[in-house]
């Protein structure tokens, strides 16, 4: 890996990473109290959201009329557009987590680094979990 995607990429970890602690998206009560909707229900991480992709949709509209990253790597479309029963199941392991713990991955690598209670044991369970997802999966050359 090159020099200067190292360093792009640590400055956009520390971007997000700032976005998040700002906004208040690493605090996981904040996320459990948004998706509580019959009680306390505070929409601001849905107003984040909206201003995440109010940023967002513009670059990649760009990125995508122009056919390369502005490092100038290619951009390849996600994987498969079909939705099956491994999509789902995926969707519904995350999902339950996210609403138990009120913690997803960029936050959990953002409370790992302040050295939060619980944030170990998330980080741990999201690489078995990742680890499991790759053992289950089939190679991406079949």
């Amino acid at each position: 890996m090159r020099l200067n995607s190292v360093v792009s990429a640590f400055a956009f970890g520390l971007i997000l990473g700032a976005g998040l602690v700002l906004s208040g998206m690493a605090d996981p009560d904040r996320v459990k109290a948004f998706l509580d909707v019959t009680g306390a229900w505070n929409p601001s991480l849905a107003l984040v959201m909206g201003g995440a992709i109010a940023v967002a949709a513009p670059a990649f509209y760009f990125a995508r009329r122009r056919g390369s990253a502005m490092q100038g790597c290619g951009i390849s479309p996600a994987g498969s557009a079909v939705v099956d029963g491994k999509l789902l199941l995926g969707a519904a392991i995350f999902g339950l987590g996210w609403g138990l713990a009120g913690i997803c991955p960029g936050p959990g690598l953002v409370l790992l680094g302040y050295g939060a209670r619980g944030a170990l044991v998330f980080a741990a369970a999201m690489v078995i979990g990742t680890r499991l997802a790759g053992f289950f999966a089939p190679p991406e050359d079949a």
